[in-house]
Formats: structure tokens, C-alpha cells, sequence
């Protein structure tokens, strides 16, 4: 027997878009193929999924009987009723609406590699930040106050999902500069008018900063130093989510510091 969506289910499905009440709810919206499956895999707690037919004409047969056979309850709608509630020009049919992970900035911070977004305002950065922190191994991200909601449908869209493979907390800087002066680690800010990149030590932090300002005065003076991309090509900058993973790379390429 196929559950219906509930009015109820419906009006949760349009809070979980602003920011303030999904954080309130405590929940995230997973919407696409591969990003159910990343956090299908990355053992999110999913509340429940709502499916239309096109996730089926996209391959998405084995991932629903996965998530059926996992115990998750699945909504069937027709493709118009889905669109409706989707956020995405081409909705694939299938969303879902999981918990949102919640871990200890202590236990994050106590990641060997670690992300800092400062001020990031495009979520489309903030998830490609993500994905790459995942890409290389980073234990750890810290969204810092001020940075675009990282468990926004957008963000966790251009995270494909990883969002749910990497351990991520958000945190005002002022509760996080309190760890960083206990710790000796490096902490580094991405800035074109850094030293060029090298490989990394073990520990490390990077702080990735907002578009346009950068990091904030705070960071930068509680910061090492800062690390730049060489560009032979006369560029002058890069995109905040390609820059930084760039500079995510070049870290965590081996034959590092000591």
C-alpha cells in the first residue's frame, strides 16, 4: 500500500526552503538521484522520501527498493505533482527529507584536516567546498557565521550529496577562536596575495572566505598565513569553490611539511 502525502507533509515540504524554519525542524531536503544515494550510503536518518515515476525512467529502481527495504516510507506522486513541489528546474523525482547531522564542534575540530567557510554567500560554493573536502579527504568543515546555510536544498545539491560523508558543524567564529588558541595547528587563509601552495602537514585548517570580502579581520589575524594559487596565466582570481579546491588538492598532496 503506497502512503499519500499529507497536507500536513506538504506544508512541511515548503518550511524545509527557508532557512530559519528548516533549522527550526531540524531537517534536510535531499532532492535528485545522487544525492539520495550519497545520503542513502552516507547513513543519513531519513524521515521519508517522495518519488514520481521519472525517478524510475532515470534508473533510480535498485536506490527506491533500498530505501524500502531499509524501512524508509516512500510517497509516490504523478511527475506534475512532484514538480510542484520540487526546488529544481529538472526535477528528477525523487527527494527526501532527512535529520540533519548535528556533530560536536569539539569532535570536529579534533580532525586532523579541516575546512573553515567564512562569509561564503553563493550556495552553489558552499556545496562544491564540500564536495571537495569530501574529494580529498578532509575530516572535517566548519561553516562559520555568516556563510550560507550548508544543509540548504542548494548547498546540498551542489555538495551531489557528500554533504552527508563528512562531518559538518556551523559555528560562530568567536566559539570557534576559542579552540583554535588551545591548538597548534596551522591555520591558513586562501588569499591571491598569499605564498604559493604546497603540500601540508598533517594538521591543517584552511579558511575559505565570503565572494567579495574575504575573511573577516578576526581570521586573518588570528591566521599563519595565507596560501595562494599560482597563475602563469595572468588570471587574476578564481571562483571561491574552485580556488579552494584547489588549495584543498595541493594540501593534502603527499610529501608534505612535517
Amino acid at each position: 500500500m503506497t502512503a499519500e502525502l499529507s497536507a500536513s507533509r506538504a506544508r512541511l515540504l515548503g518550511r524545509l526552503r527557508r532557512r530559519r524554519s528548516r533549522e527550526r525542524e531540524g531537517l534536510v531536503l535531499a532532492e535528485g538521484i545522487r544525492v539520495a544515494r550519497e545520503a542513502l550510503d552516507g547513513g543519513a536518518s531519513i524521515r521519508f522520501a517522495v518519488a514520481s515515476p521519472r525517478a524510475l525512467e532515470l534508473g533510480a529502481a535498485d536506490l527506491l527498493r533500498e530505501l524500502r527495504g531499509s524501512g524508509v516510507e516512500v510517497i509516490e506522486l504523478g511527475d506534475s505533482e512532484f514538480d510542484a513541489l520540487a526546488d529544481t528546474d529538472a526535477p528528477q523525482g525523487l527527494l527526501l527529507v532527512c535529520q540533519e547531522p548535528r556533530p560536536d564542534l569539539e569532535t570536529v575540530f579534533g580532525a586532523n584536516r579541516l575546512l573553515l567557510l567564512d562569509g561564503l554567500q553563493d550556495p552553489g560554493n558552499v556545496g562544491t567546498l564540500v564536495r571537495s573536502a569530501a574529494a580529498f579527504g578532509l575530516e572535517g568543515v566548519v561553516a562559520l557565521d555568516g556563510t550560507a546555510d550548508p544543509w540548504g536544498a542548494k548547498a546540498v545539491r551542489a555538495s551531489a550529496g557528500t554533504v552527508f560523508q563528512v562531518p559538518l558543524v556551523a559555528s560562530p567564529w568567536a566559539t570557534f577562536a576559542a579552540l583554535v588558541g588551545s591548538d597548534d595547528r596551522p591555520l591558513w587563509i586562501a588569499d591571491a596575495s598569499g605564498t604559493p601552495v604546497e603540500p601540508g602537514p598533517t594538521r591543517w585548517a584552511l579558511v575559505v572566505g565570503g565572494e567579495g570580502a574575504g575573511v573577516r579581520p578576526e581570521v586573518r589575524e588570528g591566521a599563519e598565513g595565507a596560501v595562494a594559487i599560482p597563475m602563469p596565466g595572468g588570471t587574476e582570481s578564481l571562483n571561491a569553490g574552485v580556488a579552494g579546491s584547489i588549495l584543498m588538492y595541493a594540501l593534502t598532496r603527499s610529501g608534505g611539511r612535517s
